[in-house]
């Protein structure tokens, strides 16, 4: 296999076992008649933090982006290689982010299988929908995308900050692994993750999506499309922003 197949394997199964397990801890905290039924926000943004590290530990032959907007941001931080050693074109950004969305689709959809029969028995659509997507506390478009773009931004420039800057200098914190990022993750829901569930990751809440639309999810209502626009949109412009300034404010080697 060469390296861009690798590539592409490893985000998938990275990306699909990170929603499968961050999806998953949804579904045990809304579905009815589940061991962890009403566990909290917490709960949620602790078992994505985890999610995030169990998906970077197994897709470290890609450098484990798992995510279109960590991707593009590093294109705009004016990285020449992903971390894999891959070197930065059209045909290996289009491999990262297609091997990102499938592994979210794939994800979602083991979710779905572990959780069958709770799916059955919840009467509520919104919670359905809401183990596969984020939505808004309160649905205002404008406003959900800045809430979005922000904690996409912190996202990505303390990503690119723990890799030393966009040519690596020192080293960063990559050596400690994926710990930083699971921390990481798990802050910005603290902080930043009410109004809007806090998608950050634009595979993350399409992929899944698109499974709920296309599963045949009993009594599952819309798939909200009206508001699927904005975690892809806002993901994708913290992204690339937070790449751009990383190259003023972060460490880079002339």
């Amino acid at each position: 296999m060469d390296n861009l197949g690798i590539v592409f394997l490893s985000e998938l199964v990275g990306t699909a076992l990170l929603v499968l397990l961050g999806c998953g801890v949804v579904a045990n905290v809304a579905l009815a008649k589940n061991k962890g039924f009403g566990g909290g926000f917490l709960m949620v943004t602790i078992g994505w933090g985890l999610a995030v590290f169990s998906g970077v530990i197994v897709s470290y032959n890609s450098g484990a982006h798992l995510n279109p907007a960590v991707t593009l941001g590093l294109v705009a931080s004016g990285a020449t290689e992903f971390g894999s050693g891959v070197p930065v074109n059209v045909v290996s950004v289009l491999t990262y982010i297609g091997a990102q969305m499938l592994g979210a689709i794939i994800g979602a959809v083991f979710c779905w299988l572990a959780y069958k029969q709770h799916f059955d028995q919840e009467p509520n659509q919104a919670n359905k929908l809401g183990v596969f997507s984020t939505g808004p506390a309160i649905r205002s478009y404008g406003w959900n995308l800045v809430t979005e773009i922000i904690g996409t931004f912190v996202l990505v420039f303390v990503i690119i900050a723990f890799g030393g800057g966009r040519q690596g200098v020192n080293g960063g914190l990559a050596a400690l692994g994926p710990l930083p990022v699971a921390l990481l993750v798990i802050v910005i829901g603290t902080s930043l993750g009410g109004p809007t569930g806090y998608a950050i990751n634009p595979a993350r809440d399409l992929g899944p999506r698109i499974a709920h639309f296309i599963l045949p999810i009993k009594g599952k209502g819309s798939s909200d499309w009206a508001y699927s626009w904005v975690p892809v949109v806002g993901p994708i412009i913290g992204g690339v922003l937070a790449g751009l300034v990383s190259t003023a404010l972060l460490p880079i080697l002339a």
